[in-house]
């Protein structure tokens, strides 16, 4: 067996990866929440949003913490397509559980069935992209952890829908991304703590690409995504915010006509002599066609 090592460069990695994470989880949710202030067109593009945000933020979790991940003996590549494929599916997958989330009557129904089918997204991004690996060797799981991180992340998954559902809050959407990073961390550990790999000495060159010369690339263009997406809806006026703003323009409209008014007599003149606007002394309508 070789002698797995999941933190190369210290806590480094699992910082970082914690770091995404919690971003993600952010940005899904946060997309979520105004996804369900909206209707129509608006509400699907917020959804896509959330998927997006969520899929890359788990995937750029997954793959900054395997930057750290080495196996003595053994050198460590990995298989482009499937690396890619696991990145898509987790943002299709994932994207599915929010969508029943965000359009379903049936709140709860929605949420077993969108946290099941998110929480498998999750699990099967991260297998995916294990099965992405090429070493020197071979790799078998702990059937009993492998289990264990599917259901955490299940839970992860339905806990994260319920936050989207019924917290409003910013201040309660940080508590539930810091909440659902760490479950997403726990996940991915687990997963990885299943991990068991026989190495086999060899001289042939692997075939992939190192972590350098494709994931960290990868990564780093998704976490600059998701920085950007974070600027985008920080800076996005809230369904609440534009209500508010609506009223306050409505509100102010009559004091600037009054203000105008004081500044130009002529205009009560004229709209004194307007039958639309005309009242007599008693409050009846004094134009013509009730005029005797």
């Amino acid at each position: 067996m070789g002698h797995l090592d999941h933190a190369t460069f210290g806590w480094l990695t699992p910082a970082l990866s914690y770091a995404m994470a919690v971003i993600g989880s952010a940005l899904g949710l946060s997309c979520t929440v105004r996804a369900l202030d909206t209707s129509g067109r608006s509400r699907r593009n917020w959804l896509i949003a959330a998927a997006s945000a969520l899929g890359s933020g788990i995937w750029t979790m997954h793959f900054v913490a395997m930057l750290g991940f080495g196996v003595t003996g053994t050198d460590i590549r990995y298989n482009v397509p499937l690396t890619l494929l696991s990145l898509l599916g987790a943002m299709v997958v994932v994207g599915c559980g929010i969508f029943a989330v965000g359009y379903s009557r049936d709140r709860t129904r929605a949420l077993l069935v969108g946290g099941f089918g998110a929480g498998v997204g999750v699990a099967s991004m991260h297998y995916l992209g294990m099965a992405a690996l090429r070493l020197h060797g071979t790799i078998d799981y702990d059937p009993l952890r492998v289990g264990l991180s599917v259901a955490i992340a299940v839970v992860a998954a339905t806990a994260a829908l319920w936050a989207a559902l019924n917290i409003k809050s910013s201040r309660g959407v940080a508590l539930a991304s810091l909440v659902m990073g760490a479950a997403v961390s726990s996940m991915h550990y687990t997963g990885m703590m299943a991990v068991g790999v026989r190495v086999t000495p060899s001289g042939s060159e692997l075939q992939g690409a190192t972590t350098m010369q494709f994931i960290f690339p990868l990564a780093v263009g998704l976490g600059s995504y998701l920085f950007l997406t974070s600027a985008f809806v920080a800076l996005s006026p809230t369904a609440r915010e534009r209500a508010a703003y609506v009223s306050a323009e409505r509100a102010a409209e009559p004091v600037e006509a009054d203000a105008a008014d004081a500044a130009d007599p002529t205009r009560v003149a004229h709209r004194g002599r307007d039958p639309r606007t005309r009242r007599d002394a008693r409050g009846h309508d004094a134009s013509p066609a009730a005029m005797p």
